[in-house]
């Protein structure tokens, strides 16, 4: 059977790899604490350099969610039934869409939703063509903002919500709920989410995760400026600027810095901007919300929890909740 691919694209999305819209990049590179929206690390290359960080011993999110998927997909497979239609904000590689969608009993569709045009191509290809039958339609859109996903064609059991990978972390708290409320809307009445989410506290470990001794993790996070150099005409000097990983233990969170080696300025879309040595530009927050705190959140945001399964060192668990 030939694989079935509905393309959509989002009012207002490029259909680059260009992620941001109005000044958000100005208005962060103006503040007295200068911050960069984290949607910026993944263009082609950034999302490239992700899936080599997954890989890395050192980063333990990646395989400790693996680990759940494999073991309490059927579980949660049951109770979400069949012909299933599946939203993914953030889709990425798909590894562990794959996983979902072969668990669900006959899903009928699949909306991966990115800003990455090129990743969220293949990845809608390479599952269409892995599921024949499954209508899959994907969104190129900013998943962080409203939006509209396109109606199923075929008749659908419930919708589900997945959005794996700790991403809600990477949301400041009340944007996290207003995101999840969004997705509740979304998906309507009867609908379910399945979400990953990290509570590590550890700095050791939580350091090591987002600062391997490899280098992967700068890379990475140095692809911001070569980004911003590319789509915003900016003259950032990659050499100029180091990546550093900070634990934030007042806040529950990892912050990812770019810090400046020497005083310099930087000119973004025509506009100058001062550096002093050792100041820095937040490329993102991961934050590790304890489970009561994500229970909170989730229900303040109009999902029940069903269930939760957590890994053996309590670091990593899988939320399901209904609407």
């Amino acid at each position: 059977m030939k694989p079935t691919i509905r393309a959509v694209r989002h009012p207002g999305s490029s259909g680059r790899s260009d992620p941001f819209a109005g000044d958000d990049v100005i208005a962060g590179l103006r503040a007295p604490h200068k911050h960069l929206p984290c949607k910026l690390l993944y263009d082609a290359r950034g999302a490239a350099l992700f899936e080599q960080i997954c890989t890395l011993d050192e980063y333990y999110p990646y395989r400790s969610e693996l680990a759940l998927l494999e073991r309490h997909l059927p579980a949660i497979a049951a109770a979400i039934g069949p012909a299933a239609r599946v939203i993914e904000p953030g889709a990425g590689a798909g590894v562990k869409t794959r996983m979902l969608l072969a668990a669900l009993d006959r899903p009928a569709s699949y909306l991966p939703i990115d800003v990455s045009s090129e990743q969220l191509a293949a990845t809608a290809h390479d599952l269409a063509a892995a599921f024949p039958g499954l209508d899959v339609a994907p969104v190129v859109a900013d998943y962080t903002q409203p939006l509209e996903v396109p109606a199923a064609t075929t008749a659908t059991g419930r919708t589900v919500v997945f959005f794996p990978g700790s991403t809600i972390g990477n949301f400041e708290p009340d944007e996290a709920e207003d995101f999840l409320a969004r997705m509740a809307e979304l998906a309507g009445r009867g609908a379910a989410i399945i979400l990953g989410a990290d509570s590590n506290t550890d700095a050791d470990e939580l350091l090591r995760a987002y600062d391997d001794p490899h280098g992967v993790t700068a890379a990475f996070d140095l692809n911001v400026l070569a980004h911003l150099n590319h789509s915003r005409a900016a003259t950032f000097d990659l050499t100029a600027f180091l990546h550093r990983a900070v634990w934030n233990a007042a806040r529950a969170r990892v912050e990812m810095h770019l810090v400046s080696r020497r005083r310099q300025v930087v000119h973004v879309a025509g506009e100058a901007f001062q550096l002093e040595r050792g100041e820095a530009i937040v490329t993102e927050h991961c934050y590790k919300h304890g489970p009561e705190a994500l229970a909170a959140l989730l229900d303040r945001a109009g999902w029940q929890v069903r269930d939760t399964f957590v890994e053996p060192r309590g670091r990593m668990r899988l939320w399901l909740g209904v609407r």
